[in-house]
């Protein structure tokens, strides 16, 4: 009764063959198969060799499921007793500061954590962004104080949520002795010998991903140390098995792991089950190979059905989400509007004839194709992210001119000439106002406003400052941020910004300088740096003003302004460039989501539905 989708998982199966078999069932016996596929039938017997293979590759599958199935009943279990005690049996740490309180929900967390805890397993708390994913870690790891077990635990963060991560470890616990595990090399040096030599105190260390596995001798401190928990933040960022970063963190030695991630799957089944086998090695790992076969693909809509199916009863005992539309009912609503703007008419022609010059480029391996995409993007988003009105000539010009600099008398004009070559327009504009031999060069403010989504923001930021909204403006390009600029100071709009050379030092003062400043319209925000771990909800309206490859980068970035503490409805603007390759990056996107809304929803959590 296969289909031939699930034919073609047997190795040397294509679909032509698949349907070859099925015009040929039914087999009432192996020597029926045999008999059949030694006839000239253009099939060969090594598929029934294959369809052994897939065959026991489903029985490991099967007996994981029965596994996950055995551990899910014995929770829900537990569950069920805890909800027949009521609400009140689930208590706040003590440890906690006295000053805040968890929500209802938030204690559902906690109580999860320690269920987990107590059957010795490991876990992904993957509440939707904006429901405190950061406390309820908090509050585990006071509880775990509480009952004796004082670590040590590691923290694993990005760069971008370092100090929020250990503002709110001070402000939630300040009874748990917090180490930062950041610095220069030498600084890292320093640490590493206070830790293992007993000269420092500490319960938690918190550090960022790229330190912990910084060096080889990042790498040898978390191997040596007896870590009780491993918590790792935004832990989608161990999607990839195969990584040299997934294989470096499994090798941090901690006997239970916790995963805090708003989005456990972004793009296919086999990344969630990576994060599985990540935090549960023990269970998983004999079964990798069959679990990798088994979901990564998916084709038919039967088949796409059967493997969510598989995959939400293996991962039942193990994630835990909830979205805010379940447990945040007072939460005002997040309203999302797509425009579609048209593109300015040199805008267009400049598209099309890239995208012509481009088509009739030979054909490219992948990498190649990233970068061909990468191109029209930034066409979609504003010329001058090319180089389009500073011609060959007119940099030869500029080269010239450029002799007159004290700094660059002797130099070559064909050297100079040959740097500016590969600068964008709005780098050589800037060039431009940096040097006053070419600053007659500058480009007009009208070519540095001439697109079709600055004609609709200055529109939409007018309308929104009438009615007393403040903006969260995401881009994905820092210089796309730059020509932004050159628009909010044109309206005479106040704005700051945040992106990845911002400090670190310096995040936490800008975010909190927006909050308690009214007169503050705009936040500019790069969708990596700013799209994780900060609480903007002062802001009432994101603005996307070009959309990620990866629709959650998205989704995390718009729940920056909805989430606890917002008391307006937010409204979410996507600009999409019509008729252009951003078109057809939404239509990818909202797939994507899609998996993810099939992934979460009949019966895909592992709590009942009572318990909320």
């Amino acid at each position: 009764s296969n289909t031939p989708p699930e034919l073609a998982l047997i190795s040397g199966c294509s679909i032509k063959k698949a349907q070859k078999i099925i015009s040929l069932r039914p087999f009432n016996t192996w020597k029926d198969v045999k008999e059949q596929f030694y006839k000239d039938n253009g099939l060969s017997i090594d598929l029934v060799h294959g369809c052994k293979v897939v065959l026991k590759e489903r029985q490991v599958v099967r007996d994981l499921m029965g596994r996950c199935e055995k551990i899910a009943q014995k929770m829900t279990k537990d569950v069920t007793q805890v909800i027949e005690a009521g609400m009140g049996s689930i208590k706040q740490p003590k440890v906690l500061n006295s000053n805040f309180k968890l929500q209802p929900y938030q204690l559902i967390g906690l109580k999860w954590l320690i269920l987990l805890h107590q059957h010795n397993l490991s876990g992904i708390l993957a509440d939707e962004m904006g429901l405190g994913k950061t406390i309820q870690a908090i509050s585990f790891l006071a509880h775990l104080y509480e009952k004796g077990i004082k670590g040590p635990h590691l923290i694993t963060v990005p760069s971008s949520t370092l100090d929020n991560w250990v503002r709110e470890l001070g402000l939630w616990c300040p009874s748990l002795k917090v180490l930062i595990y950041y610095g220069s090399v030498e600084d890292r040096r320093y640490l590493r010998q206070d830790i293992l030599s007993g000269l420092v105190e500490f319960n938690i260390i918190v550090s960022t991903y790229n330190l912990t596995i910084g060096n080889d001798y990042d790498r040898s401190l978390f191997r040596k140390l007896r870590l009780k928990y491993a918590v790792f933040d935004e832990g989608h960022m161990l999607k990839n098995m195969n990584s040299l970063r997934y294989r470096h963190l499994m090798a941090i030695n901690a006997e239970h792991r916790l995963l805090l991630t708003g989005t456990p799957l972004q793009n296919n089944l086999l990344e969630l089950m990576s994060l599985l086998n990540f935090i549960m090695p023990s269970m998983f790992s004999s079964s990798t190979s069959q679990i990798s076969k088994m979901f990564s693909t998916v084709q038919t809509v039967r088949f796409h059905k059967d493997r969510i199916a598989q995959a939400k009863l293996i991962m039942k005992p193990f994630i835990l989400r909830r979205v805010k539309s379940q447990v945040l009912k007072w939460l005002p609503p997040k309203v999302e509007n797509i425009e579609m703007c048209p593109m300015s008419d040199a805008q267009q022609n400049l598209y099309e004839k890239l995208f012509k010059r481009l088509k009739k480029a030979p054909n490219r391996d992948k990498r190649e194709l990233c970068n061909v995409m990468m191109q029209l993007r930034k066409m979609a988003n504003h010329p001058l992210l090319h180089r389009q009105y500073y011609t060959s000539d007119k940099l030869a010009a500029m080269s010239k001119a450029m002799l007159k600099e004290p700094t660059h008398f002797d130099a070559d004009p064909a050297l100079i000439q040959e740097d500016m070559e590969v600068m964008s327009d709005f780098e050589l504009h800037n060039l431009c106002k940096q040097y006053s031999s070419i600053s007659s060069f500058q480009l007009e403010k009208e070519l540095l406003l001439d697109t079709g989504k600055f004609a609709l923001l200055t529109k939409i930021l007018t309308m929104l400052k009438e009615k007393g909204d403040r903006v969260v403006l995401f881009s994905q390009f820092t210089m796309m941020l730059d020509i932004v600029e050159i628009l909010l100071k044109h309206l005479d709009h106040q704005f700051v910004r945040l992106d990845g050379s911002t400090p670190m030092a310096e995040r936490i003062g800008l975010i909190d300088k927006y909050n308690t400043n009214p007169e503050i319209f705009v936040f500019l925000l790069s969708t990596r740096a700013g799209g994780q771990g900060i609480n903007l909800a002062s802001a009432n309206t994101v603005i996307l003003h070009d959309i990620d490859c990866n629709p959650f980068n998205d989704k995390q970035a718009e729940d920056r302004c909805h989430r606890m503490g917002q008391t307006r409805t937010v409204q979410v603007i996507k600009l999409i460039s019509r008729d252009s390759i951003e078109a057809c990056m939404l239509r990818v996107g909202q797939e994507k989501l899609k998996l993810e809304q099939d992934m979460t929803t009949d019966g895909g959590e592992t709590l009942p539905r009572d318990f909320y």
